[in-house]
């Protein structure tokens, strides 16, 4: 089976439309900022993950201790009407549970993210010179109050309206 001249045709003209959209798409992607952004969700990524780990492994216990052993990931509202011991046995029953302990542990690593990034962004802004503060020129004009006109400050009379000046 034979392609004919126009399907050719056709064909080589969607062929350069999708080299005209890959050739586009690569110098959307190969932009910095594009590239600076995608650095950022990665390292941002694992950032999250080592301070889930702080809260969950260094912080979390401690104040369980201080809070007379209760583990925040474990506290559970059971809205079936049931009664479970724990949250392992309403998630195996398959129980409507509302993970609120679970939830807290997350405002806690967001508190504590948050934290860290104010800290980071402070210490970057004290790595960076601050620019000098600009000398705002002393003006040497004013306006006339009659007419609106500008005119030089150690102008007596308006030169545009001859108005008298203080």
């Amino acid at each position: 089976m034979s392609i004919t001249k126009k399907t050719r045709e056709e064909l080589e003209k969607e062929l350069e439309k999708t080299k005209g959209f890959i050739s586009e798409f690569k110098q959307f992607a190969m932009r910095g900022n594009v590239i600076d952004l995608a650095v950022g969700v990665v390292i941002g990524g694992a950032f999250g993950a080592i301070v889930n780990s702080l809260v969950k492994d260094l912080i979390m216990p401690p104040l369980s201790k201080l809070t007379g052993e209760v583990d925040l990931s474990q506290r559970f509202w059971d809205l079936s009407g049931k009664h479970f011991n724990t949250l392992k046995e309403a998630v195996e029953a398959k129980a409507p549970v509302i993970t609120y302990g679970v939830f807290l542990n997350t405002i806690i690593s967001f508190l504590i993210i948050a934290f860290a990034v104010f800290m980071l962004v402070r210490f970057i802004n004290k790595l960076h010179p601050k620019p000098a503060p600009t000398d705002t020129p002393t003006p040497t004009t004013k306006e006339c109050p009659f007419c609106v006109s500008t005119i030089s400050l150690k102008a007596t009379r308006c030169p545009q309206c001859t108005s008298q000046l203080m």
